[in-house]
């Protein structure tokens, strides 16, 4: 699927509640994961300061994304450590409480979607342009995009919520 890596970029969410309180005052549900810098609506899962792929910023325009249009995907970040073949993306995609993909990717296969290979290293800085298609339906989609090394070493963790 050539959207695969393109995903991990643009979407994910697991709405989280700082706490649960089962007496009479309920307690709002939060998402406090810090934000992917630029304009986008992903965030991280966690602290991103234990990631190996640092990101500087993804921009999407447009944002958000708009079914049938073209939409243009900009990223720039920095590996701290070299990244071998056989890392991979846990993808998972919802359409409101319904899964529609669950899948295990290859993350070099998916790199050379944006004309990269592995061994990936140090900083890297792409554009990538796709066009959504018109048929999408209407509703909210959340996806979750969690990226491994071979050896089980978290890269990154992604999410965010897309409504069309």
């Amino acid at each position: 699927m050539k959207l695969t890596f393109c995903v991990p970029l643009l979407l994910s969410t697991l709405v989280a509640s700082k706490s649960f309180h089962f007496g009479n005052q309920q307690q709002p549900l939060v998402d406090d994961s810090p934000p992917v810098p630029g304009d986008n609506p992903l965030s991280f899962c966690a602290d991103p300061s234990d990631y190996i792929l640092t990101i500087d910023n993804v921009d999407l325009d447009p944002n958000p994304p708009e079914k049938g249009k073209a939409l243009q995907i900009k990223a720039k970040g920095n590996f701290t450590q070299k990244i071998e073949q056989d890392a991979y993306i846990n993808l998972s995609v919802k359409y409101g409480v319904i899964t529609l993909i669950n899948t295990k990717a290859d993350l070099c296969e998916q790199m050379k979607e944006v004309d990269e290979s592995c061994p990936l290293e140090g900083a890297k800085d792409f554009t990538k342009d796709v066009t959504l298609p018109k048929e999408i339906p209407r509703g909210t989609y959340t996806v979750l995009a969690d990226v491994y090394t071979k050896n089980n070493v978290q890269i990154t963790c992604l999410k965010a919520v897309v409504h069309f």
